[in-house]
């Protein structure tokens, strides 16, 4: 969780340069859809844009992920993604059309997947797997606070290029070389801090990980965007070989619930796909663009403890299903509030994206325990997998679906298909909630 800091020992200091690569990519995933727009993108574009983030970066995770198991090498990896995301990045303003900023930004996705296979195996190399939480952790705050931190200066650097003379287009073109020199900062320390050699095995490595998929740490730890490759590689890596099997060993209520959090990940990225136009075209300025999403990641940052105390002591069925009905009311609400007069739209814009970030982090805490409970223990880790996957699938066709809607009837259509989405998947949630039963239950069938 970004909660806390986890500790960290002297050969850690590597995770910074990784933090600083983060930083230009999380920088990167809001001001690559909005350097679009101002070549000319509408709706439909923006949203195939958002559509690469899910599906570009697998092909890249899994060819690589083969590469290293073939050459034994780790670091190489680490820095030719590094490398190759400051290339694509200080490229990026020399490109004059918003079809190739997608290709781009596929490009870049592919790139960032080339170190995913890698990462989580070499953050636990020479710990006992007692500690591979403590690790993950520890990951995760890197990513995580890089992911952030890339945001904020994002939003700080658009609001004071205009007053200083830089013209948008322009500013949006320097801070992408700036996102690059970041990016290649990162890449020097890692080259001077990375650790010795790694000995563990990734076959090792992903029998061990079965115990940490269980409680949701391995793939929430991860996370820097909600369908990131990271999260993809290990989730086909666990359904590979076995998917002929899993649909009948998986209990009922497991699989409804996995249909469920299919349909609510491509409600929220109907949503999100087509967002960035849509705040564009009602006015809010680039700064305030940063500003939203800002509100929203850092809320979810800051809510991820308190919310992992409520799971633990309320039914996780209630509580997600009460976040997922705040985000049925505040999807349509955006298209609402987007169109009031400053400074009245900004700021209810900004509660509602602080509201949508805690619901977040509610959804992805319970989602992880719920499918962890309905799994009986021999397909827990197949169980994991799958969501992962069916999730990263949603999102990717929900941005599509998202940005046709939007490009053909509208954003406030868009938005309400969005909620009408997610409370499909609500009435689906509500259905497992009377069906679900323990594990163990589940495992003595």
């Amino acid at each position: 969780m970004l909660g806390t800091e986890p500790a960290a020992r002297g050969d850690d200091a590597w995770l910074l340069g990784w933090g600083l690569g983060y930083a230009s990519v999380g920088a990167a995933s809001l001001l690559v859809p909005l350097y679009a727009i101002d070549l000319g993108a509408g709706a439909l574009l923006v949203s195939l844009v958002a559509a690469t983030a899910a599906f570009a970066g697998v092909p890249g995770a899994i060819l690589w992920g083969r590469l290293v198991a073939t050459t034994k090498r780790r670091r190489p990896f680490v820095l030719v993604a590094l490398a190759l995301t400051a290339a694509v990045l200080v490229t990026m303003p020399f490109y004059e059309s918003p079809w190739t900023v997608l290709v781009a930004n596929a490009a870049l996705w592919f790139v960032v997947a080339a170190a995913a296979p890698v990462l989580n195996i070499i953050v636990v190399e020479g710990y006992e797997t007692s500690a591979w939480s403590e690790r993950f952790g520890l990951l995760n705050h890197y990513q995580g606070y890089g992911w952030l931190g890339g945001l904020v200066v994002g939003a700080v650097w658009s609001a004071v290029a205009g007053p200083v003379g830089f013209e948008p287009l322009r500013a949006k073109r320097l801070f992408f070389v700036a996102g690059g020199v970041a990016a290649l900062a990162g890449l020097f320390v890692v080259y001077l801090w990375y650790p010795e050699k790694p000995t563990i095995s990734e076959r090792r490595f992903v029998r061990l990980a079965e115990q940490f998929t269980g409680n949701g740490m391995l793939g929430r730890s991860v996370r820097a965007v909600p369908f990131g490759p990271q999260r993809v590689y290990w989730a086909l890596r666990d359904i590979r070989g076995g998917r002929g099997k899993l649909r009948s060993r998986f209990p009922r209520p497991l699989t409804r619930y996995l249909l469920a959090a299919t349909v609510f990940f491509t409600g929220f990225a109907v949503f999100f796909g087509p967002l960035p136009a849509y705040l564009t075209e009602a006015g809010y300025s680039t700064d305030q663009v940063f500003g939203l999403f800002v509100a929203s990641s850092a809320a979810s940052a800051v809510s991820y403890t308190r919310v992992g105390s409520l799971a633990a002591r309320l039914d996780p069925w209630r509580l997600q299903t009460g976040a997922l009905l705040s985000r049925v009311v505040a999807f349509p609400l955006v298209a609402f509030v987007g169109v009031l007069a400053p400074p009245t739209g900004v700021v209810a814009a900004g509660v509602l994206f602080f509201a949508i970030g805690v619901t977040w982090a509610v959804i992805s805490i319970t989602a992880t325990g719920l499918v962890t409970s309905l799994a009986p223990d021999s397909v827990r880790g197949e169980a994991l997998g799958a969501y992962t996957a069916l999730g990263s699938l949603g999102g990717g066709v929900g941005s599509i679906l998202g940005g046709a809607v939007a490009d053909g009837l509208g954003y406030g259509a868009a938005f309400g298909a969005a909620a009408v989405c997610v409370t499909a998947a609500v009435g689906l949630v509500v259905a497992g909630s009377s069906e679900g039963v323990p594990t163990d239950a589940l495992a003595s069938d």
